[in-house]
Order: C-alpha cells, then sequence, then structure tokens
C-alpha cells in the first residue's frame, strides 16, 4: 500500500479543505492522476497522485479539513496491472466508435491521454459497445448522427452487417468516453460532439463534468438559530459561521499588516476625462482595445519603475531594504470566495496590450477558483480598482509582505475648474497606502503625482514611456 499524504502548497498553510473527490474507492489510476480539489488560502488545486494502482481509501469526506502531512488517500501497489488496464482501455477506445458495432481492428492509435480517473481492471474487459434505445433522441439529432455513422460506415469503420444500422441510436464515442461519462452520470444523448461528423470525444464529457462544477460553491457551515443570549450585549445569537481556510489566511495576513507595518495615507483628486477618452478611442467595432484597469496598471508600472523604493520589501531579520528588479502587479479581484490578490509577473514587460489579456485571463481564473500559488504570492505591488464598488476613497490595508497599495475611487462626472472655467469632468481619487520604512512622505507624493499626471495626460505620459 502507498499513502499520499496531504503536500505542502507552497502558501505557508499548514492545512486545506477537501472541495471534492476525483476519484472513489476502487478506481485505478496512474501516476500523476488527479485524485482530489482541495482548497487553499484563496485557491482551488487539483492534486495529483504519485503512486499508480487501485484506490483503497479516501481519508475523509468533501468538505474534510485536512492538515499538511496527514493521510489523504490510500493507493494499493498493483501498478504494473494498473497501467495495463488503462493502456488497453486506451487502445481499445483510441478510434471513433459507434455504440453497437464494436471495435474494428487496426483502429487504434496508441496515442496515451492523461485519464482523470478511470474504473477497475475488471471493467476493462466490459463489452465495447450497449445498445441503446432510439425514442429519446430527437428527429433531428437522429439525423445528424446518422449521417456521421453513414460516411465512417463508407470508410469501413466498425461496418457489421448482423445488425442494421436503422436498428440503433448511432452516438459516436468510445469506451473510455462512454465508460467516464457513465461513472460521472453524464447523459451522452444530451451532448453535442465536437469531434468529426459529430462525434461525442472526451474533451465533450469532462466539459459537462466541468460545468457542473462550476456553480458557485458554498462551503461555510452555517449553525441554525441558536437561544442563547450574549452576556455583553444581552442579545441572542442569530446564528455562527466556521471560519473557512480562506478566511483565516486573510485575517492572518491583515492581521499582520496592521501589526508589522508603520503605514501612512496620502490622496488626490484627479481629472480622468483624457483617460477616459483615450479608452474610447482605443475602441473599435472589431476591437475593444485595452480597459481602463490596463491603462491604469500600464502607468502604475512606470511610476514604481522611476520610484523602487515602493517596489520592495523589508527584511527585518536583516534590518534591509529590498527593491525588486521588476514589478509583478497584483490586481484586487472579488470573487464567490472572497477577495484575492493575484499578480502579473513581469508587467514591466508587457505592452497595454498584453497587460489587459493578463488582467483578463487573471481575473477569469479567480472567479473560477483556478489561480495557482505563485499567481496569489509573487506579486510586489497591488493596484486596487475599488471604485467598481461605487465608492471614492478607501484606507486600505497593504497586502504583506508589500510595502504599498494603490487605490483608485469611482470616475464620476464632477465640477472642476479648467483654465479658469467651471466645467463638469469625469473625476477619481487616488489614494496610496505606504510603508514609512521605506521612504518618507516626499517619495511617496512624487509617485502619487506622477501616476495622478498620467490619468490627466495619458497621451503625454505614454510618450515618454
Amino acid at each position: 500500500m502507498n499513502t499520499f499524504h496531504l503536500p505542502d502548497l507552497g502558501e505557508g498553510l499548514t492545512e486545506a479543505e477537501i472541495v471534492r473527490w476525483l476519484v472513489k474507492v476502487g478506481d485505478v489510476v496512474v501516476v500523476d492522476t488527479p485524485v482530489a480539489e482541495v482548497e487553499t488560502a484563496k485557491s482551488l488545486v487539483e492534486l495529483p497522485c504519485p503512486y499508480a494502482g487501485v484506490v483503497e481509501e479516501l481519508h475523509g469526506d468533501a468538505g474534510t479539513v485536512v492538515p499538511v502531512g496527514k493521510p489523504l488517500i490510500t493507493i494499493s501497489a498493483e501498478v504494473e496491472s494498473a497501467a495495463d488496464a488503462y493502456r488497453q482501455e486506451e487502445q481499445a477506445g483510441s478510434g471513433n466508435v459507434l455504440i453497437g458495432y464494436g471495435t474494428g481492428e487496426g483502429t487504434s492509435s496508441g496515442r496515451r491521454r492523461k485519464p482523470r480517473s478511470f474504473s477497475r481492471p475488471a471493467e476493462a474487459a466490459s463489452p465495447a459497445a450497449e445498445p441503446v434505445s432510439a425514442p429519446s433522441a430527437p428527429p433531428a439529432e437522429r439525423k445528424k448522427v446518422g449521417n456521421a455513422a453513414t460516411s465512417m460506415a463508407a470508410a469501413g469503420v466498425g461496418a457489421s452487417s448482423a445488425a442494421p444500422a436503422q436498428a440503433r441510436v448511432l452516438l459516436v464515442v468510445s469506451p473510455v468516453v462512454r465508460r467516464l461519462a457513465r461513472d460521472a452520470g453524464v447523459d451522452l444523448r444530451g451532448l453535442a460532439g465536437s469531434g468529426a461528423g459529430g462525434v461525442i470525444v472526451r474533451k465533450d464529457v469532462e466539459r459537462a463534468i466541468a460545468e457542473r462544477f462550476d456553480e458557485p460553491r458554498t462551503t461555510q457551515q452555517v449553525e441554525p438559530f441558536a437561544a442563547k443570549v450574549e452576556s455583553r450585549t444581552g442579545l441572542g445569537e442569530l446564528r455562527r459561521e466556521a471560519m473557512t481556510g480562506f478566511r483565516k489566511a486573510v485575517t492572518a495576513t491583515l492581521a499582520r499588516s496592521r501589526a508589522e507595518i508603520p503605514e501612512a495615507t496620502t490622496w488626490v483628486d484627479v481629472d480622468a476625462t483624457a483617460l477616459v477618452e483615450l479608452r474610447e478611442s482605443l475602441r473599435s467595432a472589431s476591437d475593444s482595445g485595452p480597459g481602463l484597469l490596463a491603462l491604469m496598471g500600464r502607468f502604475v508600472v512606470a511610476g514604481l519603475m522611476k520610484y523602487p523604493e515602493l517596489n520592495g520589501f523589508v527584511d527585518t531579520e536583516r534590518d534591509e531594504l529590498v527593491q525588486y528588479d521588476g514589478v509583478n502587479l497584483c490586481l484586487a479581484a472579488q470573487t464567490d470566495r472572497g477577495l484575492v490578490v493575484p499578480a502579473v509577473p513581469n508587467a514591466h514587460r508587457l505592452t497595454t496590450r498584453a497587460l489587459d489579456e493578463e488582467i483578463r485571463r487573471l481575473t477569469g481564473s479567480a472567479r473560477a477558483g483556478r489561480l495557482t500559488p505563485y499567481e496569489l504570492n509573487c506579486g510586489t505591488f497591488t493596484l486596487n480598482n475599488y471604485g467598481s464598488f461605487g465608492v471614492d476613497g478607501s484606507a486600505a490595508i497593504i497586502n504583506h509582505p508589500q510595502v504599498a497599495i494603490l487605490g483608485v475611487g469611482r470616475i464620476i462626472d464632477r465640477p472642476w475648474v479648467v483654465n479658469g472655467e467651471i466645467a463638469v469632468r469625469k473625476l477619481t481619487q487616488l489614494s496610496l497606502v505606504f510603508d514609512h520604512r521605506v521612504c518618507d512622505g516626499g517619495t511617496a507624493a512624487a509617485f502619487l503625482r506622477f501616476v495622478a499626471d498620467a490619468f490627466e495626460n495619458p497621451a503625454s505620459a505614454f510618450a515618454d514611456l
């Protein structure tokens, strides 16, 4: 027996919560098969198993919190038989097979693909095809699939004279795909195949499985109303919620920031009219152009290259102030699991358009809970667009161990004096919270003014970048 213990996922955490198992007892796995999805401080991570064999025991149900180093899953040592079973299934199902016609010889490509989960070796000997009743498929779908079968029969794939094609539903799948769908409870007749001629392939089933788990997941355990009266207030407790691993990590980070960093805040009102106009000028019918956040990020990166004191950390063990040679720009993103702050690595090397693409990718990954530990921990400076919440300003907490955070409020129409005249302009507020150990107010103000000037005159700023 081989027992896989929960590894250190590199986020400085001591535990992780099992979100869902990707395998079950009796499944056959090979090395690097994903076996469980766990939630760390701010992301969901799929854990690949370092052993091959048959799943013997799952150490905990979904929702169980497992300490680092404790058993997660036990695998039998039947490595050879498991690998052989996998290879046989893949070889049997590598071609596109008509259900009810079996797998023709010579159609196997021998290509191996990494599995998500597998059934017991004994199931590998199951028939390659099973008849499926026809009435559940709509007429249009039967016609479409029938055309695919006709074209494949003409090519000599899976031909059979024992039963006419009209007597069977011609869903086109391999035995491996069919077994994957059956184990996951996916109805193949409800899928549209993406393969040639409407063939249902593995990725179609995996997409259907993924969509099932893309719905927001609530992991907090809420206790029912308790009649207990709290002594200090004299009020009854409405409810109690267990603090999740994510919330514990946020609490620890924010508390450490407040405890260790002597922070100071400075802010300025900015006329962002020209910035908004630049954003609109970059938009076309075929190209939406870089977003406002990407433009803001570009100016922030330029400011940090000019004032690197704000792009570093304090090494308290050696009493040294460290400055980074480059910028990994963090961007705060609100998700169903809470606020996460992933970073765009090497943002100083990206064009505005490339920065925009990375921001969109990171935002999508954050909302799907698929950020990597590196993306969550590599940041050197944070840009927080809290204007998206409809507020103007905030005294933000620095994302430890960083030394500064810049916040941008909402951009709204307000009266502003331009050339001695009152005009309606698009105003916003920038607020910079910085660690007073790394610089004095003059440096912080200079950086803030640099970014503000770029907002007010972006064309001139881009000329110097």
